[in-house]
């Protein structure tokens, strides 16, 4: 099944993005690293102009609305993970994969069978302890208060995602994937740019196109996109299934954390991250 290859492809590369991510992000801030890598990823897709013309015109309208969600995602998340612990801002992401699962089961009437539910349920697992630091190291951070609201927009960039990932199914049963991705790209550039303008936020561009990570970012961005939204244009792909392959990229966040990032308990992890993978493949088979 090759859309099973292509979705798990980029689940891989969405876990090398969070580490090229995390570098871009040391040398500038938020918004610049947002808009400068849409915009060069924009640039990237280009060439397919030609294939990404002759749409319907109601199908701009559809992929300019799933553009606003994931941007409205983005920033949600962005404020989310700034004001609130990193393992409760995992442990609130988990539920993507749930609403991702509710909406293929519900919306698309996709039937969630014995292996698939014991792989989310697996995988469900594996990510919550993932989370959680052992005892001793949690007892020495301590607990830190978050406001309510911060939650809410944790929660929401997880629905947000996740009827995102919907869209995406629904719109390659009509237009291809260079005309999603092409247009996909240029709204979201124009909103970055418009929110950039409107709050005066300030850029420094020189600074940001020099930063090698962004360009990184981007070309991995590109190639992780065309291959989910090729995967979602196969009648046999399904959003249950997908949902789970996606979270494949943990495991390479867990290795980057061990031996690039020198991060500690990464035993634990790694027994989180078996977990997962046994859950992914019985979802598979």
């Amino acid at each position: 099944m090759l859309w099973i290859f292509l979705v798990l492809l980029y689940g891989i590369l969405k876990g090398v993005r969070e580490i090229v991510k995390k570098k871009a992000l040391e040398k500038n801030s938020t918004i610049e690293v947002l808009f400068m890598y849409t915009f060069l990823s924009f640039l990237i897709v280009l060439p397919d102009t030609k294939a990404a013309m002759g749409m319907e015109p109601k199908f701009y309208l559809y992929v300019a609305v799933k553009s606003f969600v994931i941007f409205l995602a983005w920033m949600f998340s962005f404020k989310a993970i700034k004001r609130m612990p990193i393992s409760l801002y995992g442990v609130l992401d988990l539920s993507r994969v749930l609403f991702a699962t509710l909406l293929g089961v519900f919306v698309m009437q996709e039937a969630l069978g014995i292996g698939q539910t014991v792989g989310l349920i697996l995988v469900s697992a594996g990510l919550l302890l993932l989370k959680y630091k052992p005892r001793g190291a949690r007892e020495a951070a301590g607990v830190q208060s978050v406001e309510a609201k911060y939650v809410v927009m944790s929660f929401a960039s997880c629905i947000l995602n996740a009827i995102s990932g919907l869209l995406d199914k629904i719109l390659m049963k009509e237009i291809n994937s260079a005309q999603l991705q092409f247009w996909y790209m240029f709204f979201l550039v124009a909103m970055y740019f418009s929110f950039i303008v409107v709050t005066r936020t300030p850029v420094n561009i020189k600074s940001v196109v020099r930063n090698k990570w962004v360009w990184l970012l981007s070309i991995l961005f590109v190639i992780a996109d065309r291959a989910l939204f090729i995967a979602n244009g196969m009648p046999g792909s399904r959003i249950t299934v997908m949902t789970l392959l996606k979270q494949a990229g943990c495991v390479v966040t867990i290795l980057a954390g061990r031996y690039l990032f020198k991060e500690k308990n990464t035993g634990h992890k790694m027994v989180c991250a078996a977990v997962i993978i046994a859950g992914i493949v019985i979802a598979v088979v």
